[in-house]
C-alpha cells in the first residue's frame, strides 16, 4: 500500500517534521536565506564602505492605565535632515492581546514586526494556545539578537512591546536594547529620538489608577512634548488630518483608535497649548482626570 502524504507531493521533510513551535527556527533550518536578517546582511555587505541613507522612525510611547495599556506613535520618518515620510505607521498589532511599536531604521523594523507577527501566529497554530506575554517578550528579544550584525553597522531597530496579561489582569510594557536585552518597564516608557522628552512628560502626567481617556491624553501630551523639542518627531498635521497612531490593549484585546477619536483629543490639547504652550502641570492633569493619587 502506498503511503499517502496529506500535505501533497514535493514538500521537503522539514515540513513534516515535528519540532519547535518557532517559525523563525523552522525558516532558519529550511530556508535561512529567506530570513530578513540574511537578506539585509547581503545588502549591507554589497554596500560596505558606502554611507547608507535610510528612513528612520522616531518616537513611541506606552503607558498603563487601570485595566490595560496605551501605545502611541508619531507619524514622521526622517532621512538625515529631511522628512522622508509624513504618515508612516509605527504602532502595529502583534497579535490579539499585544502591540508593538518601532523606532530606528524603518525598513528593518517593519520587517522585524512582520516576522514577529508570523512567529506568534505560527506558535498559536502549532500549540493551540496563545503565547504568554513573557514568552512574546522573549521571542522578540531573540529576533533582535539576530539583527545585531546590522545594528553594529548603524542599521538598528528598537521595538517597544506592550500587552495585556490575562493572569495578572493588567497591562505590561517591555523595552529592548539593540543587543536583544529585554527589560520590563513599570507604568510607562518611550523609545526613539524624542524619548527623553516624552518620558519627562509622562513622569508628570501618568496616573497608574487613571482611566483609558486619561491614559490616551497623557500619551498624546507626551508625543506633543517630544515633538516640541525633537525635530525628528512629528507634530499632529492638522492641515492634512494626520494624527498619531494610538492603540489600546485591554481585556477585550487589541484595538486601534480611529482618527476621529484621536483628532478630538489632539484638538483639545492644541487649544490648551494656545493658553499654556509648555503643557499642563501635574496638578492640572489630576484635576482634569479626577485622580488625586
Amino acid at each position: 500500500m502506498t503511503d499517502h502524504n496529506p500535505l501533497g507531493p514535493g514538500l521537503a521533510d522539514s515540513f513534516r517534521t515535528v519540532g519547535s513551535a518557532s517559525f523563525t527556527e523552522f525558516l532558519g533550518a529550511h530556508a535561512p536565506d529567506m530570513l530578513p536578517t540574511a537578506r539585509l546582511h547581503a545588502l549591507a555587505d554589497s554596500a560596505r564602505g558606502v554611507a547608507l541613507e535610510a528612513p528612520h522612525g522616531t518616537t513611541i510611547v506606552a503607558s498603563t492605565f487601570d485595566g490595560g495599556v496605551v501605545m502611541a506613535g508619531d507619524r514622521r520618518a526622517t532621512m538625515g535632515s529631511m522628512v522622508a515620510q509624513r504618515d508612516i505607521e509605527k504602532v502595529f498589532p502583534a497579535d490579539e492581546s499585544s502591540c508593538i511599536g518601532i523606532a530606528g531604521s524603518a525598513g528593518i523594523a517593519v520587517e522585524l514586526v512582520r516576522l514577529f507577527q508570523v512567529e506568534l501566529e505560527h506558535y498559536e497554530k502549532i500549540e493551540g494556545a496563545e503565547l504568554s506575554i513573557e514568552g512574546k517578550a522573549n521571542r522578540l528579544a531573540m529576533l533582535l539578537r539576530g539583527n545585531l550584525g546590522l545594528a553594529m553597522q548603524g542599521l538598528a531597530a528598537v521595538p517597544l512591546l506592550a500587552g495585556f496579561d490575562d493572569k495578572q489582569h493588567r497591562g505590561r510594557i517591555f523595552s529592548y536594547d539593540v543587543t536583544g536585552g529585554r527589560y520590563e518597564e513599570h507604568d510607562f516608557y518611550s523609545v526613539g529620538s524624542g524619548s527623553v522628552f516624552a518620558r519627562g512628560s509622562l513622569k508628570k502626567l501618568h496616573r497608574a489608577a487613571g482611566d483609558l481617556p486619561a491614559g490616551v491624553r497623557a500619551a498624546l501630551e507626551a508625543l506633543y512634548d517630544a515633538a516640541d523639542d525633537d525635530s525628528a518627531t512629528g507634530m499632529p498635521d492638522m492641515s492634512r488630518g494626520i494624527f498619531p497612531v494610538v492603540a489600546v490593549v485591554d481585556a477585550a484585546g487589541y484595538r486601534r483608535l480611529d482618527d476621529e477619536e484621536v483628532g478630538a483629543v489632539v484638538r483639545s490639547i492644541i487649544a490648551d497649548r494656545l493658553v499654556r504652550p509648555d503643557g499642563p502641570l501635574a496638578h492640572t492633569q489630576r484635576a482634569r482626570t479626577g485622580d488625586d493619587a
